[in-house]
């Protein structure tokens, strides 16, 4: 088994959270990265598709070249997010060739996103994900359900969507899904939003969002495996706290350290460094996650 598989099931069973922060400008790793190492926490350095596309990561293996460069095996490992089979602009990915790349790069886990698709047709585009990475030892997450937020245009009423469940992950369908993908983790939909990705957007204050404990602890127990939260910046603390306790054993945050980066980044990069190391340690502390590194981590695993 794969470090960073252990460490996200050790994570699930002990209701901590894995916290994933999400690189769309490559000077912000290395904050990140600091932030982790003094308290101690395990997280993983996480870049999507979508931030080498519509942001300044680059690509996939200029992440990688700077992970290799700054990241330290004892408190980070390094993720592939979204990558789509239908892009946010409904244009199909060739998402098992960006895959097959991140998996030759070194990242050591992986997402397919075939949440745009039909329930069959992303249990299948999932199955050829799965067989590929577990060929390389490689853990995969996989989302099911609708998480707002990515698409152009207006966002939906928020309090609607939540009162109707519209998106919602089903828990029926999720048994099937991990039964017949034999995913690793599945990013679940039960009230969060994915922060903006349109410039004229993503300077705006995220949508208070709260989740649905009842349908997540549904799904965690009928699924038990490693659940992953997607859109974690903006979500009031004792849901998510809760959520934790509930099967999430992975958060992604991008917004609440992205923000602050941006707001700076044209008057210095120092100093927008600084303040992503800051809003880093302000949310691990918040989170209650400082010193998950030493839990999770065996030696064994931390030279992996």
């Amino acid at each position: 088994m794969s470090a960073i598989k252990s460490i996200m099931e050790r994570a699930y069973e002990k209701h901590l959270v894995i916290p994933a922060f999400n690189i769309p400008y490559i000077p912000m790793m290395k904050p990140v990265v600091k932030a982790l190492q003094d308290s101690d926490t395990f997280g993983l350095i996480a870049v999507a598709r979508l931030e080498w596309v519509k942001f300044s990561s680059g690509s996939l293996e200029v992440v990688a070249e700077e992970y290799h460069c700054c990241g330290d095996s004892r408190v980070t490992c390094l993720h592939l997010d979204h990558v789509p089979v239908i892009d946010e602009d409904h244009k199909l990915v060739d998402y098992l060739d960006d895959i097959s790349r991140a998996i030759g790069a070194g990242y050591t886990s992986v997402m397919v996103d075939g949440s745009r698709l039909t329930l069959s047709k992303n249990i299948a585009a999932v199955r050829k994900v799965v067989a590929l990475a577990h060929y390389h030892d490689v853990p995969v997450e996989a989302e099911l359900g609708a998480v707002m937020g990515h698409e152009s245009g207006p966002m939906p009423n928020y309090e609607g969507l939540f009162a109707t469940g519209k998106g919602f992950t089903n828990t029926d369908d999720a048994e099937q899904f991990v039964r017949e993908t034999a995913v690793d983790w599945l990013s679940v939909a039960v009230g969060s939003v994915h922060g903006a990705i349109a410039p004229a957007a993503r300077s705006q204050k995220k949508i208070t969002a709260r989740l649905d404990i009842g349908r997540l602890m549904e799904i965690d127990e009928r699924l038990r495996i490693p659940l992953v939260l997607h859109g974690g910046s903006g979500i009031a603390l004792p849901y998510l706290k809760d959520a934790f306790q509930h099967g999430i054993a992975k958060l992604n945050i991008g917004t609440d350290i992205r923000q602050p980066y941006e707001a700076l980044m044209s008057e210095s990069e120092q100093k927008a460094q600084d303040a992503v190391y800051t809003k880093a340690r302000e949310l691990v502390a918040a989170l209650g996650i400082e010193g998950t590194a030493s839990l999770l981590s065996t030696p064994a695993e931390s030279m992996k």
